[in-house]
Order: C-alpha cells, then structure tokens, then sequence
C-alpha cells in the first residue's frame, strides 16, 4: 500500500492493534487511532535509524505498530 492515503490507512490499523495489545494502556478508539498515525512515523524513523528494514505492507503495519505500542507505553506512563 503506497501514498498518503495507504499510511494513514496502516497508521489507523496500528492504532488500533497497539490499543488492543497494552491490555488498557490505550485511550479510546479514536485518539488510539490518531497515535497509530504517530507510531507509523516514530516506528519508520527508529527502524530506520537502527538499519531495520522490512518490506511491504505487513512490514510497515509491523514497524506501526511497534512504534504505537511504544507511543501508548510513554503516553500510559504521563497519564498515571
């Protein structure tokens, strides 16, 4: 899935993955969604600067992913 409109479509799915897999850690639907979007790129940027690279759309829902469970892990930890 390429452009713009494929990532935020991965971005969302992540979103929405990260939120079931911290068991409570998330924060709704739609702002679980929003930092999906957020994890895409901070997922992208650390894989990328750590020299990971994964290939195609899974790999990129998989690199979302990661890094919206860590944005959800941070956010968790400024809510308490």
């Amino acid at each position: 899935m390429g452009g713009l409109i494929g990532s935020i479509v991965i971005g969302c799915l992540a979103g929405f993955c990260a939120g079931k897999l911290m068991k409570g850690g998330g924060f709704g639907f739609l702002m679980n969604l929003l930092l999906g979007l957020f994890g895409g790129a901070l997922g992208g940027w650390l894989f990328d600067t750590l020299g990971i690279t994964w290939g195609g759309t899974l790999g990129q829902l998989g690199t979302a992913i990661i890094g919206a469970v860590i944005i959800l892990y941070v956010a968790s930890m400024l809510k308490k």
